[in-house]
């Protein structure tokens, strides 16, 4: 439970994975006392501890990619995007515009993620260049988080000129298509 307690602290797990995982441990820990005291000195505590389940609740609520779009900061314009991006992109334009703004006077820019709808997730990293969007199936876990924020700024690193120009959508779609070649979840 002090193993669970901290890959949650590190980031490497998310809220409901840390929740349900720390729940069947309890249960599992309340099972093992009872047998203990039910039947002292024997090993019949040993039948109440399950093995594999940790994995599958861990699987069960990890944050998966269901969609993600690079946007140009100076148009406003989406430059590529993967999966089916359900997020009505006029909503976008404007949120980029004031996110912008707001996290530079306030909070001096970075990555933000917020829950919205339906229980998934955005999450938006902006660039000197672009903003890439992302959307999850549940909140990700703060090591999600790291790579998308990584990726998106060896994305800018890669492409400066390109991007500096305005000519950043071929390089976009590039991104994206390594990307959705590696793997849709992280």
């Amino acid at each position: 439970m002090a193993r669970l307690a901290e890959d949650f602290a590190q980031g490497s797990l998310n809220r409901a994975q840390f929740q349900e995982i720390y729940a069947h441990y309890q249960r599992q820990r309340a099972n093992i006392e009872r047998a203990m005291y039910d039947m002292p000195g024997s090993d019949a505590w040993r039948g109440a501890v399950s093995t594999g389940l940790t994995s599958m609740l861990r699987e069960r609520n990890a944050a998966q990619v269901l969609s993600y779009s690079i946007y140009d900061n100076s148009t406003g314009l989406p430059l590529a995007s993967a999966g089916e991006f359900k997020i009505d992109t006029g909503l976008l334009v404007p949120m980029l515009s004031s996110f912008r703004s707001a996290t530079r006077e306030i909070f001096g820019g970075g990555m933000r993620s917020t829950e919205i709808e339906g229980g998934r997730w955005l999450c938006f990293v902006p660039g000197r260049f672009t903003t890439l969007f992302v959307l999850f199936s549940v909140e990700p876990a703060r090591i999600q988080l790291t790579l998308i924020e990584d990726l998106h700024r060896d994305f800018e690193t890669a492409n400066p000129s390109a991007l500096a120009r305005g000519e950043g959508v071929e390089a976009a779609r590039q991104f994206v298509q390594l990307w959705a070649l590696d793997r849709m979840t992280i």
